[in-house]
């Protein structure tokens, strides 16, 4: 039940978000839809920790965002530094490293994470092995064992 209810609450703040209209009209609509859209989900079986990754990682959220966010602006200034410097020291690498996350969920987050940072792009997850492609070298320097990987580690281990 708090699963549906979590996913209710997502779907119809979603609705509200993007419809942009407030009347009781569309109150009324984005409330059909989203209960429809849970007995969906609901009949599809979709209500399990990965299905509705809200409650599975709701604590730590709020402290792994601001991180990331400075992650990509630090990322992306050294990006650009790159690019506007006279001399290209681009030398593009493919690595590979262990995720540390344990499931399919945090290996997503995982993945998505290091292709929003600027010049890193996660190309292949297999099984617990993902593959990244970096413009520089020192973009994938202690990616392993680096702090996106442990934070990402820790945000799926807080269990609602």
């Amino acid at each position: 039940m708090v699963h549906a209810l979590a996913l209710s609450g997502v779907l119809f703040g979603l609705w509200l978000l993007l419809s942009g209209h407030y009347t009781p009209l569309f109150f009324f609509l984005g409330a059909l839809s989203t209960a429809v859209s849970v007995f969906f989900a609901h009949r599809m079986d979709a209500f399990d920790d990965e299905g509705v990754p809200v409650i599975h990682v709701s604590r730590k959220i709020w402290t792994y965002l601001p991180w990331l966010v400075w992650e990509v602006a630090r990322s992306n200034i050294a990006v650009a530094r790159i690019v506007l410097s006279p001399k290209l020291k681009i030398s593009p690498t493919v690595v590979s490293f262990r995720a540390r996350q344990e499931t399919d969920l945090g290996r997503v987050i995982m993945a998505n994470s290091v292709t929003m940072t600027p010049g890193t792009i996660t190309v292949a997850v297999t099984g617990r092995d993902l593959y990244v492609h970096a413009l520089y070298r020192g973009a994938t320097d202690g990616i392993e064992e680096g702090a996106m990987n442990r934070k990402v580690a820790e945000l799926e281990r807080v269990r609602g």
